[in-house]
């Protein structure tokens, strides 16, 4: 009789993609592993409160080695904590105001290592915010639903994004990618990504908004599949975007997700476009995320 190896106990994090959330185990990363990448992805509040926390963790520590010295620094009042508190902030920032000095060997020795480490932190404290505030960020308004509707007299996929920032992004390119669960024949789960083509994957520049075109016909991965058909395959869709940005000389990225819920079928997206009496174009971004059921009653159903 075979024995069923025995549960072990591992650590369990959490990651959330979109509007899912994946339980991973087994995977051992410790906090110090990946620490640059941490840098990279905290919040900037959580990023200047762990600057903080570090840089007076640095001080309390060599303000202890100060401490327990024998007068390594001269013109300490008392020779309280405090005081060598305040001299390790002067010398790992390098500040030295002067009051204070070292005057022993292991004074000179301790604040030797505290200047390295204040030179080697400081280095490393402003490449990360350099890096931070330096890494290409695309401000691209993404629709917060995808509708299925009629266009040009076919089933069409659409979706619609913006670009915020209203500058130049040259030789822009998007795709729509469906994902979807499937067993294979040996009877493996497995998932996959399916590019859908569009009626126009490119544009030269964009400034304003784009709407992306994917037709349902014959040769569609949707063609003959209705909600529930892609609930049953946990289908959802990846909407990239990328270009050049010409203001920041950078190439920037943006990506949405939609899930089954974010699919309006048979409906539209209302019209955020018009002419002003003084001939100039208008567009209404507080309705950019609106849809609108269709009108036409003979829009055919998603399924043909």
């Amino acid at each position: 009789m075979t024995k069923r190896p025995q549960p072990t106990t591992t650590k369990r994090r959490i990651v959330h993609f979109g509007g899912h959330e994946i339980v991973t185990e087994g995977l051992e990363l410790g906090f110090w592993a990946d620490i640059s990448h941490r840098c990279m992805t905290a919040s900037w509040p959580s990023f200047i409160a762990g600057a903080a926390a570090v840089f007076l963790i640095f001080n309390a520590v060599f303000a202890l080695f100060y401490w327990i010295g024998d007068q390594p620094i001269a013109n300490v009042p008392g020779g309280a904590y405090i005081d060598f508190f305040y001299f390790s902030i002067e010398t790992l920032s390098t500040a030295g105001y002067g009051d204070m000095h070292p005057q022993t060997h292991y004074g000179h020795f301790v604040a030797t290592v505290e200047l390295f480490t204040g030179i080697f932190s400081m280095s490393l404290m402003t490449g990360l915010i350099f890096a931070r505030f330096s890494r290409p960020n695309a401000r691209v308004m993404f629709a917060k639903r995808l509708v299925v509707s009629t266009h040009d007299g076919q089933p069409t996929l659409m979706a619609r994004f913006a670009n915020e920032r209203h500058n130049i992004v040259s030789h822009a390119t998007a795709q729509i990618s469906l994902f979807r669960t499937g067993i294979s024949k040996e009877g493996h789960r497995y998932g996959h990504f399916t590019d859908l083509a569009l009626t126009r994957g490119d544009s030269p520049v964009l400034a304003l908004s784009w709407m992306l075109y994917h037709v349902i016909d014959a040769h569609s991965p949707l063609h003959g599949l209705g909600p529930d058909d892609l609930k049953a395959v946990n289908a959802h869709f990846v909407v990239l975007v990328s270009g050049y940005d010409e203001t920041a000389a950078q190439t920037v990225r943006s990506r949405q997700t939609y899930f089954l819920d974010d699919v309006r079928f048979g409906e539209h997206y209302a019209d955020i476009v018009s002419v002003s009496d003084n001939g100039r174009v208008r567009i209404d971004y507080s309705r950019f995320h609106d849809t609108e059921p269709d009108l036409d009653p003979r829009h055919p159903e998603p399924r043909s």
